[in-house]
């Protein structure tokens, strides 16, 4: 077995173990089940909807390989001739609208000129800002980051500020998080450092979020505070 299909096979088996954190956080909906195939590759889309918690969300695998186009090559400034990419890709919206929308992904990308990185990120936007909540949030990303780098989380908040500003608003989206992108290995950290800190940051998304359920999942709300939620979705 090749190093990517490793390490599709270990997203894959990630996004197994996320969907049953949060189907038991939700305690009443269960995702479903989607597999597709295509020339390129194949996937699993797996989603959920109308829970306790959970209004609708999904979990998405997927593993796919081709030709790399002068196209993409002059995109990444890259020259080779074939491509694999697998990765997870979430996002759930919860019915409450004091629990707040999270997202997460988490992808490695190879080419057959042995260039290889990972990229990935998490972040969490709510309809009402809780101070607390979102401190408790930096820090959890903080301490995970710490473990292969003092120089990742600040590097990779920054990152995820200035990827989800919205120009036209003026605003970011929502209390930010962490994103990264083409992370190589190098002198500083190797290559199996960056993939169980993908893997981390996968396994910490459905857990910080299930906490989160668990907190506010139950409080009340009013019409006026639904309404919020939709507009700001």
């Amino acid at each position: 077995m090749s190093k990517v299909q490793q390490i599709a096979s270990a997203y894959s088996e990630l996004q197994k173990k996320i969907c049953r954190i949060l189907e038991k956080a939700d305690g009443k909906a269960v995702f479903t089940e989607h597999t597709w195939e295509k020339e390129i590759g194949a996937g699993l889309t797996c989603v959920i909807q109308n829970g306790n918690v959970i209004e609708k969300g999904a979990v998405n695998y997927s593993f796919v390989q081709g030709e790399f186009t002068p196209q993409m090559g002059k995109l990444l400034g890259e020259k080779a001739s074939h491509y694999a990419v697998t990765g997870i890709s979430s996002i759930i919206h919860p019915v409450n609208p004091h629990v707040p929308i999270i997202h997460m992904n988490i992808r490695y990308f190879e080419l057959d000129n042995r260039t290889v990185w990972f990229g990935g990120g998490i972040d969490l936007t709510p309809h009402f800002v809780d101070v607390a909540e979102a401190k408790a949030f930096h820090q959890q990303l903080k301490t995970m980051c710490d473990k292969y780098s003092g120089a990742f989380y600040p590097h990779f908040k920054e990152w995820a500020d200035d990827y989800f500003f919205i120009p036209h608003r003026n605003e970011t989206r929502g209390i930010g998080g962490i994103f990264f992108d083409r992370m190589k290995p190098d002198h500083t950290i190797s290559f199996e450092e960056l993939l169980h800190f993908t893997l981390e940051l996968g396994n910490a998304y459905p857990k910080i979020y299930a906490g989160i359920m668990r907190k506010k999942s139950k409080l009340s709300f009013t019409e006026a505070e639904k309404k919020w939620q939709q507009i700001r979705r």
